[in-house]
Formats: C-alpha cells, sequence, structure tokens
C-alpha cells in the first residue's frame, strides 16, 4: 500500500481516537458500517456547542491541521501564539507527482543514422544551367541508371552527382540520388536530397516518397506516415504502399499514447485543483471555527458584547492573520465600509448572531478573495469608506462589496 495513503489513514485513526464524534460525520456512513461489520461499537455522538450551520468538511477529516488543534485554544494568549493553522508545507500527495509515461513498444527495424557523415556535394542553384549541361546531365544519369541495375551505388551516387553539379535545377536527380541512399541505408542524405527536391518543386510526389521512406529508417514513425500519405496522394505506387503498412500501426500507437497521456495531466490538474479548493476551503472553515471559539470564551469571560460586532469582539478586529487561502490583508477591517460602520468592523458593526459560514462557503467571495485587484480595492474602501464610490463601478470590486454588505445585513 502507499506509504501516503497508509499515513493518512494513520492521522484519521489518531484524530478518531480523540474524538469519536467524528465518526458521526454522514460522510463516513461506509466505514462505520464496515466497523460495525467487524464488531466494533460506535459511541454516540457527543451534543456539539457549535451552530448548526457549520459542519467540518470531510477534507479536513482526511487532512488535519498537523500543528495546532482545535480543541486548544489559548483563551488568554495573543492571536500571534495560534496563527498557525495548518502546517505551510503540507504532505506531497500522488496529485503532486509528475505522470511517469510507460515504454511504447513499436515495431520495424530502425537503422543506425549516417548523420556523422560528411554531407553529399550539393549544386549551385545560382549558376546558369545551359543546353549543353542538360544534355551532359542527362547523360550522366543515364550512367547512374546502368550503375543501380548493376548493384554499383556507390558509381550510381557518384554519376548522380556529376549530373547535380550540371543541373542544379533539377528536382528530379536529387530525387533519384535520395533514392539510392536510400538503398545504402543512409537515410540522412537521403533526407537532405529529398528536401532539395522540394525546395525546387514542392509537388515532387519522389521527394516527398524518399524522405518518408527515410524518417522510416529513423524511426520517426509520424513524420513517414505523413510523407508517405502525401506521395501517394500524388503518384501511388506499390513501394509507397508496403512502406505506409509497416509504419501506420507505429503512428497510430503514438498518436493514441500521446492522447492518452495528455488526458491523464488534464485529469490531474483537474484533480489537483479541486484538492486545492477544498483544502483553502477546510482552512477558511477551521479559521472561522477558532474565531467562534475565541469569541464564545470572550463573551463568556467579559459578560457581554463589545463595540466590535461579534460578543467579545473579533481577535484582532479580523481572522488572525487574515482568511486563509488570501483573506483581508493585515488581519483586519480597518475604517469599516461606506454606510457609517463601526471603528473595525463592517456598517454598524458585525452583528453577534451573523453567520460567518455565509461567507466562508460562498465560491464568489472565497473566489474574489484570491483576486490581488479586489484585496486590493477593498483594503482601500476599509481605511477610507469614501473610497467606495471609486470602486462601486468596477464591475469585478463592486458586486462583491455589495454582496459582503448584503450577508451582513442578512439579506442573502
Amino acid at each position: 500500500m502507499d506509504a501516503s495513503k497508509l499515513r493518512e489513514l494513520r492521522d484519521f485513526v489518531e484524530a478518531c481516537k480523540k474524538n469519536p464524534s467524528l465518526l458521526a460525520d454522514p460522510n463516513l456512513s461506509f466505514f462505520r458500517d464496515y466497523l460495525q461489520s467487524l464488531g466494533a461499537k460506535i459511541p454516540a455522538a457527543a451534543p456539539s456547542f457549535e451552530s448548526p450551520k457549520v459542519t467540518l468538511p470531510i477534507h479536513l477529516l482526511l487532512y488535519p491541521p498537523r500543528r495546532s488543534s482545535m480543541d486548544d485554544i489559548d483563551d488568554d494568549g495573543d492571536d500571534d501564539d495560534d496563527l498557525d493553522m495548518r502546517d505551510p508545507t503540507p504532505e506531497r500527495d500522488e496529485l503532486d507527482e509528475e505522470i511517469v509515461e510507460s515504454d511504447l513498444e513499436l515495431e520495424g527495424e530502425i537503422v543506425q543514422s549516417d548523420h556523422d557523415d560528411p554531407p553529399q556535394k550539393m549544386g549551385n542553384p545560382s549558376v546558369e544551367v545551359t543546353e549543353e549541361n542538360r544534355d551532359a546531365s542527362q547523360e550522366a544519369k543515364g550512367k547512374a541508371m546502368e550503375a543501380i541495375s548493376e548493384g554499383k551505388l556507390e558509381d550510381a551516387i557518384e554519376h548522380l552527382t556529376n549530373a547535380i553539379v550540371l543541373n542544379p535545377l533539377s528536382a528530379i536527380m536529387y530525387g533519384t540520388r535520395a533514392s539510392v541512399f536510400i538503398k545504402m541505408k543512409k537515410p540522412a542524405a537521403a533526407i537532405r536530397d529529398a528536401n532539395a527536391a522540394l525546395e525546387i518543386n514542392p509537388d515532387s510526389a519522389k521527394g516527398y516518397k524518399t524522405r518518408g521512406m527515410a524518417y522510416a529508417m529513423l524511426g520517426k514513425w509520424e513524420e513517414a506516415a505523413h510523407d508517405l500519405h502525401t506521395a501517394s496522394n500524388m503518384d501511388y505506387d506499390e513501394e509507397i504502399n508496403a512502406v505506409l503498412k509497416k509504419v501506420e500501426p507505429n503512428a497510430h500507437k503514438i498518436v493514441e499514447h500521446r492522447r492518452k497521456y495528455e488526458r491523464l495531466r488534464k485529469e490531474r490538474e483537474e484533480k489537483r485543483a479541486q484538492r486545492d479548493r477544498l483544502r483553502q476551503r477546510a482552512e477558511a472553515q477551521a479559521a472561522y471555527d477558532k474565531a467562534k471559539r475565541k469569541e464564545q470564551s470572550s463573551s463568556r469571560s467579559s459578560g457581554g458584547a463589545s463595540p466590535r460586532g461579534f460578543p467579545g469582539g473579533m481577535p484582532g478586529g479580523g481572522f488572525p492573520r487574515g482568511m486563509p487561502g488570501g483573506g483581508f490583508p493585515g488581519g483586519g477591517m480597518p475604517g469599516g465600509f461606506p454606510g457609517g460602520g463601526m471603528p473595525g468592523g463592517f456598517p454598524g458593526g458585525v452583528p453577534g448572531n451573523v453567520d460567518m459560514s455565509k461567507i466562508l462557503n460562498d465560491p464568489d467571495l472565497m473566489a474574489a478573495f484570491s483576486d490581488p485587484e479586489v484585496m486590493a480595492a477593498l483594503q482601500d474602501v476599509m481605511n477610507n469608506p469614501a473610497n467606495f464610490a471609486k470602486h462601486q463601478a468596477n464591475p469585478k470590486v463592486g458586486p462583491i462589496i455589495a454582496k459582503m454588505m448584503a450577508k451582513f445585513n442578512g439579506s442573502q
């Protein structure tokens, strides 16, 4: 079993030992059924003093904070003593690992490349070709064809090189020499000649054919399939068809292999984003729970509500160190929102019975808190409520401020 999964299971079991009521979570009904099938006795869920609207996300159950506890809060200490809600460097899981591609089994013979061989002599395209040169070039080509029929490939290359020098504007000469290089199993030289032929005549079927065959010899199956199909569409012959039968299966495997891993990487990115959203929400929920517990403790010790809205006031005027995953800058809400709020809070002060989970569970607001432009505008308004007017027309900022105010006013 994967070591990281074992660690997660061990952490979860330890959390259940400390707080058996975690097993009462509806999301863990399958686990309770399994334990009971083994004869385990599940204790009844203990009553919770927290608001029934606030539930602990399953993600927080599976990934509990490693450096602080929701049950151990220092009521008399400063906020700086318990700011760390989570380990800032959580353990890596499989979603953070790079996908390692499996080996692809391909068939077909691959020859050793001749890239290190000296390049063959090429013609000078700036040379003026006379009729005499053309005739001499054709004569040299004839000698080359005779040498090919006798199996004298080196002699054929020499005659074709003379033909190219005499007529460097002939795509046929380059294509013919490329075909001889194919016979000699020199794919790099064949590709150079095929490229020269296609540069002179982009519709050279022989140029595409020889280059496709050379790519196949080098194991470049996709390039080979492309060139051979192009050549076949221009001038079909049985040799092209025979090579395509060997090339196409490999090219198809490569395409499917690439699509598979592109899909897997996309799925992993989506899962990673979902995990990060759950983690951010869990941390925000943890921050809210901690602040609420401090508020209740402060309210019991002071015997009443403070002018800051929450009974006992929100610690430090806001969430500890801001909302995790992107919160109110500076950890507080200085200045208040427009409309005459009390110092250090929202308009009229934050009501003591406000359900902060409405903000923490609102995906639009949580997304906005991660936007630097929105947070800068919120800070500006909180520093000077009169600045709300200049942000009200901003389609990104205005609706967010209005939505927050509506939630604290109880309309949403």
